[in-house]
């Protein structure tokens, strides 16, 4: 994509977005899909007992982040792909429609804009095409990003090669990295080459921005009105962003005349 935006002179460089429940609605209802799907995987595949598996889901993804990351401490072996399949490939995306609104705030917007979420890649384009939002985003980070199954060596269009040494980086045998870890959001950063203190993060969840904001970041947690620690704004919907933050369009004069090359962004996925 082209990140040479108008970006020269803005306050901040960097907008970071979670996905789900953020850039649409949590009445949807695609994150209890989501969740009943992850209960008859663990049913069905790995044989839980069925009496143990709805409280066994949510307190694995509370104490964890994700279930998917808690199933895989507590040991049990399965297919990264094949789980994201079962859970994200039967969702309900036709609920899912074209948010014009959304799309052209995000166009006005000239810093870089990036997708960071804890799904696997297949399921954020497909979100971000039902959205028609699919060229908004100059990258995702995802699961696929945060937790690689082998480093890449070879640099192409898309990518920059990994140092194997880089604690960034987990390989399939490893823990998985996700948000709400701290550690994941400093991994994000040095992925995307932000600055966190010019670095906005958007996300419906609590504990995320709380995280965040230990990262460095500045927050804005989305779907509630209410402040909570850690967060910088509160925005009822996505589409109040303009009335929350206006600063987010505002030139800073001393700059008016540079113009921010995106720096180089390390083992990002396109979007």
């Amino acid at each position: 994509m082209d990140t040479d935006h108008r970006a020269g002179g803005v306050k901040y460089e960097c907008l970071l977005f979670d996905m789900d429940d953020t850039l649409y609605p949590l009445s949807l209802g695609l994150n209890l899909f989501c969740r009943q799907n992850i209960q008859e995987y663990m049913l069905e595949h790995l044989h839980i007992e069925e009496s143990e598996v709805p409280k066994m889901c949510l307190d694995l993804y509370r104490e964890y982040g994700t279930t998917m990351a808690g199933l895989k401490l507590l040991g049990y072996e399965f297919d990264n792909d094949e789980f994201h399949a079962y859970v994200h490939g039967r969702l309900p995306y036709e609920k899912l429609k074209p948010d014009p609104v959304l799309r052209n705030l995000l166009l006005s917007m000239p810093q870089r804009k990036i997708i960071f979420t804890n799904a696997d890649h297949a399921h954020a384009v497909q979100v971000l095409n039902r959205l028609g939002l699919e060229d908004c985003f100059e990258g995702i980070i995802c699961f696929e990003t945060l937790n690689p199954l082998k480093q890449i060596n070879v640099p192409d269009n898309d990518h920059v090669p990994t140092d194997s040494t880089d604690s960034g980086s987990f390989n399939s045998h490893s823990q998985i990295l996700c948000k709400p870890s701290v550690e994941a959001f400093e991994a994000a950063i040095r992925i995307a080459n932000v600055d966190p203190n010019k670095t906005i993060f958007f996300d419906d969840s609590v504990r995320n921005v709380e995280s965040a904001k230990l990262a460095g970041l500045h927050t804005v947690l989305v779907g509630h009105s209410d402040l909570v620690p850690g967060a910088d704004h509160a925005l009822n919907s996505i589409h109040n962003i303009k009335e929350a933050l206006p600063e987010i369009w505002e030139i800073e004069e001393a700059n008016q005349q540079q113009k921010m090359q995106p720096p180089a962004v390390e083992t990002m996925v396109q979007a």
